[in-house]
């Protein structure tokens, strides 16, 4: 048995644990095997690891100070399989950079100085710049708020994540096509597609498309779920993200539907009208609905909401001030666009919760001959 120090904290609507990099080489196994075996990723319950068997419960993030200017910390995310012997490297999760912030505030990764403390974060796997700025009363690092997320009625402590000039962060552009609408081959023909890097690459399509009106609850939207899932694998190769050569990606682009704001229900039965938000979205996270949307993916969409010829534009209705209320399974999601100085895209800013749950010594079961 290996023995692997780490820390699970609740970021948002995600569980994510945190690793230290320096930890982790001195297992002298790769991540890769590491990861596996320590959430059992190969059985769909991970009831031998510590894996939660959802895409939202089987996250990691391995962490190190950097010495990047104007970078704190940075960190490599992980999506580990569930009922699959894969990890995926390929993209960031906004709720696992909230939970990096936390654990870089309490494990003295940065300086506390101020009532309020900014962590600078690198996410290596896509380039992206983050913040994540923490009430410290006091100078102290808090364990416990009273800040909700959509998605839990669990209270964490707030956390403004901020997503720095997020446009292009994989691809360079934030239209890799060049294009605001593209068409792309789906099972059953012919359906409009934008397709967009922002936060995370995405491939958005219109609700309608599918027979859907963007209120379906998480079981209705499942029946999408394939379709949506063959057409990721179109929308990577039009957006540069793959070969044909390629090993299929589940983790990108991110793929979902929008439609215009309608009244619907939350998955706790709380009636959202159609006043109360600008876009209704439902997403895919690798195989399964997402129970919520994905911090990358609200990026996303509130760059595409404003860049006119969008499907996104198209169907959302449009604020003076930046902001974009977007009403997902689990209820609405604010995400501001806020301008930058320097004409570099404008920074995205969510209000997140963060609490940290167990910090253990994990005994992993990793196979012999898988070397760093």
């Amino acid at each position: 048995m290996l023995r692997l120090q780490g820390e699970m904290i609740r970021g948002g609507t995600s569980k994510c644990w945190i690793f230290d990099h320096h930890d982790v080489v001195a297992t002298g196994v790769d991540a890769d095997a590491l990861l596996l075996a320590a959430y059992n990723a190969a059985d769909p319950r991970q009831i031998d690891g510590v894996g939660g068997a959802s895409s939202t419960t089987s996250k990691a993030a391995i962490v190190q100070t950097s010495r990047a200017p104007g970078i704190d910390v940075e960190y490599a995310f992980a999506q580990v399989g569930v009922g699959d012997e894969r990890v995926e490297w390929t993209s960031n999760c906004g709720n696992c950079a909230t939970a990096v912030a936390l654990y870089a505030v309490h494990n003295g990764l940065v300086p506390i100085t101020s009532d309020s403390t900014t962590v600078r974060m690198l996410n290596v796997n896509t380039g992206a710049r983050l913040t994540g700025t923490i009430p410290t009363p006091g100078g102290t690092a808090p364990d416990e708020g009273g800040a909700a997320v959509p998605g839990t009625t669990a209270l964490g402590v707030p956390v403004l994540l901020g997503f720095e000039d997020p446009a292009g962060t994989t691809t360079g552009r934030a239209l890799p096509t060049g294009r605001a609408l593209d068409t792309l081959t789906g099972p059953t023909g012919p359906v409009e597609a934008s397709l967009v890097d922002a936060g995370a690459p995405a491939a958005l399509f219109e609700a309608k498309a599918f027979g859907l009106d963007g209120t379906e609850t998480i079981a209705e939207f499942a029946a999408a779920a394939p379709a949506l899932t063959a057409l990721r694998r179109q929308a990577a190769l039009a957006m540069g993200l793959a070969k044909e050569s390629d090993r299929v990606s589940h983790a990108v682009p991110k793929a979902g539907v929008v439609a215009r704001p309608a009244a619907y229900r939350t998955t706790d039965g709380t009636l959202v009208a159609q006043d109360e938000y600008d876009l209704a979205v439902r997403m895919v996270s690798m195989h399964a609905p997402h129970p919520a949307i994905g911090l990358t993916s609200a990026v996303a969409l509130a760059t595409a909401a404003a860049i006119p010829g969008s499907l996104a534009h198209r169907v959302a209705r449009q604020t003076a001030d930046g902001t974009l209320r977007l009403g997902t399974p689990a209820g609405v999601i604010t995400a501001q666009a806020v301008p930058a100085q320097d004409g570099a895209s404008p920074t995205v800013l969510l209000h997140r919760a963060a609490r940290r749950i167990a910090r253990a010594e994990l005994l992993v079961p990793v196979m012999e001959g898988r070397p760093a």
